[in-house]
């Protein structure tokens, strides 16, 4: 074996090749040799005369043992390389390569103090680190950290030595990844070795480098970022207090002449360092410390270094007031910094219009957070003048700003309170108590005026959120006078929001004053009839309260009492107006109006609510859902015989919003026995289950809403027959004995007995939601069903037109809830709808189809618990759009339009990333979408051209490619003489306002003249906002601007 440990150090020391060491290390892990037989084969090189040999004999042994298990290494043999290593120190050629033995042995578990003491000794006394590059000194900081870590006691024992000498190894270095090492040497003698006669010595060599103006180089492969400097190097300045009388002065200096980015990271080290420096050091240096801080406050030349100063300050008189904290300390007993520039700011608050109030209270505002005896001197100091300020008739314009400063305060003195909401404070420990009748007599005041209504609003939510403040008594004063803001007919939108905030603050934990003060009011203020069409005031007046109401009746027991009243002012509203309408020539349009806005508001509270979590909306699956199809029901029934407000589809459409938003929140159990009650009424006829009112169903009439020969009125009930089944989950079973006959039934009613686009989609969207759950169970209806529906509806040119492109759109939706849950037999309806691209009656039709099965829709959502499978739009894409390429560019002009159609329709439906590498192939086929003769294709295919201009950089080749058509088609579909459509006409003008951002200069501007030209004449374009495009878009092409266009 030794042989061979010989032929692999000759062969190495030849050829210094990687394997050889690998080899080495090999044989002394399986123990075909030791350590003693490889310094054996090394002895000749290792006290060779010759420089070279003797260095790679040292740099043999140092890699090798790098890669030996730490088993193969006993004391002994540690203690005899440490000892090797050491004595190779001494020799300038072999320094290097020990230093890297000694990286390795340091770390070793047989490696002890002994042997570190002599390896820092041997470091000391012969590494001359001004000598070594980088690397190499990297390895000595990287030994002694490794020492310091695991034989400190060790180096304690050394005393001053060991500190002098550490010192004189570590002074002058300057590069990041050994200062990252030093740094953390640095702290840790700071803190644990006795350094106080070499502090100052200490404090030179590390806060030389304060500040760090460090920056990384491109593609650091070190990693090492300025804030990892920054913070090591922080971590060593505010290690001990000795270091507080030296870095004061030095902070002080940065402060005064550093740039913005110095005095950022020289107010950040003072927060962490002034509690560690000590109160007495922060008191000698207050004054200063305060000038230097104050005007980085008062005189600020950026935000971020005001509020990095006002912490600073917040820190600075902590540290200094903090350690005389006591629980009976008086207000009366604060002198110093804080009484000083406390006194300071109350004087600039003598003129609270000016811009340095604003200034002064923030500083104020930061005292509030720092002990609670400053905090409660600040309040003493600074409400009494605010509250006096404000009763001072001489400074009656200034109530507002007066009130604004107030407000800050007032708002500063609940945050250094506990946040805790279960948490109150101790009896008379909230800062506001001894000053809250002045503050709320003089919030109050400022409510009544529309100038000061804002800061007094602020001032009293402050004063609300402040735990243990404000007694019931006081919350019930506080809603009173909001109330009164609210009864003003003054249109003042930002002062009603604002108070409506305030009483939702309020109704969040006290909702009873809210419910039995503001809520009475506001129902009392909508009116029980509604305003004829020529009372607009009217109108928007119960606008306005309905909008109250939303903001207001999330809190559970207020949208209890929410639904309660408007639900009875809507039966009274939809019935009352109709028994009292003996002609049928009356207007139901108002009623119907003030109906539909009741509706709208209960939907748009159901929906935050959902939103928010609440657990009460599935209550009203029994208390408000029965009551709605009470009405509807009752009303459909009556209009045979009079107009009712309640059979207008658009409260129908409202109506289904909400009694799907019931159903979401339901589960399994509860919507199968809800989707019972529904099924008896539409199929059977059976309503007494579903319904529940105080209008009693006639039993004289048969509820059929499905039957061929129902009313229109009944028949456009199957809007909330839909609305109970596309939220159902896939578990519900539905409570027929065939779903496939249900299914099939549903979709020839679509076709036979379906009377306008209403009834017709809200099927469709109730066929396609049970399709998207059961599929699986439902094979035979898309094997037979549908391809006979196909056939009989759709493929048949002799059915009528209309009725193709209504059975076309069912179709559509049949397929995207195949598509969604991931079903194969989406992709054969596509097949089917591509073979129509040759019927020149309804090729477009199937062509949109196409591209709107992947969209986005409101019925086969998360939310209303569909199948859906991930990334499925973008795997249609992908399946699709190839297709439609290749069709747009092979057929003939019949076929070609139609994938131009298809094509359009795809790509508004799809999200951009699926077709960003396309762009080459449909830039050419999207223009010539621009020619096509449907103005609602041509705004589809420039929004996707605008939003592949925006997302493409400088340069764009494509673009520039197709400048010139690009600018002649955006300029004539900007022309209203050529383009009836507004939003064609806004769409061109705004791409034609992007492209100089996007082509290069010499591209656009030979198209310059005929721009500017041509958009002259569009700014005389009858529409205002088309004019308003023509304007940016000619802006963006004059020389003063330095656009491309130039």
């Amino acid at each position: 074996m030794t042989e061979r440990i010989d032929r692999l150090v000759r062969t190495w020391i030849a050829s210094e090749q990687e394997q050889e060491i690998e080899e080495a290390a090999s044989e002394i892990a399986q123990g075909n040799a030791t350590l003693l037989s490889l310094v054996k084969s090394l002895g000749e090189y290792l006290t060779s005369e010759e420089d070279d040999l003797r260095t790679k004999g040292v740099e043999f042994l140092s890699l090798v043992l790098a890669k030996c298990p730490q088993e193969k290494l006993n004391r002994q043999s540690v203690r005899v390389l440490t000892m090797f290593f050491c004595g190779k120190l001494e020799d300038t050629e072999t320094i290097i390569p020990a230093l890297k033995g000694l990286v390795t042995l340091t770390k070793l578990p047989a490696f002890t103090s002994i042997d570190a003491v002599e390896v820092i000794k041997a470091i000391f006394t012969h590494v001359k680190m001004k000598v070594l590059v980088q690397s190499q000194r990297f390895m000595v900081f990287t030994i002694v950290d490794g020492l310091v870590a695991r034989h400190r006691e060790a180096f304690k024992a050394l005393g001053d030595e060991f500190i002098r000498e550490y010192i004189n190894l570590a002074e002058g270095e300057k590069d990041p990844r050994n200062l990252m090492l030093a740094f953390a040497i640095d702290r840790v003698l700071v803190i644990e070795f006795d350094v106080q006669k070499h502090i100052e010595d200490i404090f030179n060599i590390t806060f030389c480098y304060f500040p760090i103006t460090f920056r990384p180089p491109p593609n650091d492969p070190y990693g090492i970022s300025t804030d990892d400097l920054k913070g090591a190097l922080r971590s060593c300045l505010y290690a001990t207090p000795a270091f507080g009388p030296l870095a004061i002065p030095l902070f002080l200096e940065k402060l005064t002449a550093g740039s913005p980015v110095t005095k950022k990271d020289t107010l950040q080290t003072l927060d962490v360092s002034l509690p560690v420096y000590g109160p007495a050091v922060a008191r000698e240096n207050a004054r200063k410390l305060w000038n230097c801080l104050k005007l980085e406050i008062f005189q600020p030349t950026d935000s971020e270094t005001e509020e990095k100063a006002l912490k600073t300050t917040q820190v600075l008189i902590h540290t200094i007031y903090a350690a005389n904290e006591t629980a009976g300390s008086d207000s009366a007993e604060i002198e110093g910094l804080a009484k000083d520039a406390c006194d300071e700011c109350i004087q600039i608050l003598r003129e609270p219009e000016k811009s340095q109030a604003q200034h002064a209270i923030k500083v104020l505002c930061a005292f509030m957070s720092t002990t609670p005896s400053v905090a409660r001197f600040t309040l003493a100091r600074a409400v009494p003048h605010l509250v006096k300020l404000f009763h001072n008739p001489d400074e009656l314009p200034n109530r507002a700003p007066t009130l604004r400063l107030l407000a800050d305060l007032i708002e500063a003195a609940r945050k250094s309170t506990s946040e805790d909401p279960e948490v109150l404070p101790e009896e008379g420990n909230v800062p506001l108590s001894p000053y809250k009748d002045e503050v709320l007599g003089v919030l109050t005041v400022g409510l009544k005026t529309p100038a000061s209504a804002l800061p007094a609003i602020d001032g009293l939510k402050s004063m609300v959120r402040t735990a243990g403040l404000l007694t019931d008594e006081e919350l019930g004063f506080v809603v009173h006078n909001v109330n009164e803001i609210l009864q003003k007919d003054e249109d003042e939108s930002e002062i009603s929001d604002a108070s409506l905030d305030l009483l939702c603050t309020v109704s969040s934990f006290a909702s009873s004053h809210v419910s039995n003060n503001t809520l009475p009011l506001l129902f009392t203020s909508l009116p029980d009839k509604a305003p004829t069409r020529e009372a607009e005031a009217d109108r928007i007046r119960y606008w306005r309260t309905l909008a109250y109401l939303k903001k207001l009746c999330t809190h559970p027991e207020l949208f209890e009492t929410l639904v309660v009243r408007l639900s009875t002012k809507l039966d009274l509203l939809c019935i009352s107006s109709a028994s009292n309408d003996e002609q049928s020539s009356i207007d139901l349009e108002p009623s119907a109006a003030y109906a539909h806005s009741i509706l709208k508001t209960l939907a748009d509270v159901l929906s935050v609510k959902i939103d928010l979590g609440h657990a009460d909306v599935v209550k009203y699956i029994d208390r408000l859902v029965p009551r709605l199809y009470n009405l509807f029901i009752y009303s459909a029934l009556l209009a045979e015989e009079k107009p009712m407000p309640a059979t207008d589809p658009r409260l129908l459409a409202v109506a289904a919003q909400i009694i799907t938003l019931v159903t979401q929140t339901l589960n399994v159990v509860r919507q199968e026995s809800f989707i019972k009650a529904v099924f008896a009424a539409y199929l059977d006829g059976d309503v007494s289950q579903l319904v529940e009112g105080v209008q009693k169903i006639p039993t004289d009439k048969r509820f059929t809403p499905l039957q061929p020969g129902a009313s229109t009125a009944q028949k456009n009930l199957v809007v909330l027959f839909a609305a109970a089944g596309i939220a159902l989950h896939k578990d519900v079973s539905l409570p027929v004995p065939d779903e496939t006959a249900l299914l099939n039934n549903l979709l020839q009613w679509t076709a036979d007995s379906a009377e306008n686009a209403l009834q017709r989609e809200a099927v469709t969207h109730l066929i396609s939601a049970i399709l998207n759950r059961h599929a699986d169970k439902l094979e035979a209806f898309l094997s037979t069903n549908i391809a006979d529906f196909w056939q009989a509806r759709i493929a048949d040119g002799t059915v009528t037109v209309d009725a193709r492109r209504n059975a076309i759109s069912t179709f559509t939706w049949v397929s995207k809830a195949l598509l969604v849950r991931g079903h194969p037999t989406a992709m054969a309806n596509v097949d089917r709808l591509f073979e129509l691209f040759d019927d020149d009656k309804v090729n477009w039709d199937a062509a949109r189809a196409i591209g709107l099965i992947p969209g986005p829709d409101k019925i086969l959502t998360k939310k209303n618990h569909a199948v859906t499978r991930i990334l499925y739009a973008q795997k249609y894409c992908n399946a699709v759009l190839p297709r439609i390429i290749d069709g747009a560019k092979a057929s003939q002009s019949t076929r070609q339009n139609a994938f131009l159609v298809a094509l359009a329709a795809l790509i508004k439906s799809v999200p951009k990333s699926t077709y960003t590498d396309q762009m080459t192939s449909l830039m050419p086929l999207l223009l010539r979408g621009l020619d096509l003769p449907d103005n609602e294709i041509r705004a589809s295919v420039i929004d996707t051209l605008q939003a592949a201009a925006t997302s493409a950089g400088k340069d764009n080749t494509l673009l520039a490619e197709h400048a010139a058509s690009l600018v002649s088609t955006m300029l004539k579909n900007s022309m209203v003489s050529h383009m009836p459509s507004v939003r064609v006409r806004v769409a061109a003008l705004r791409y034609l306002a992007t492209l100089p951002e996007v082509v290069r200069y010499d591209v656009l501007h030979p198209q310059k003249a005929t721009v500017v030209r041509e958009l002259a004449r569009v700014l005389d374009d009858p529409k205002r906002a088309v004019r308003k495009e023509a304007v940016e878009a000619r802006t963006n092409c004059s020389p003063v601007e330095h656009h491309e266009w130039v």
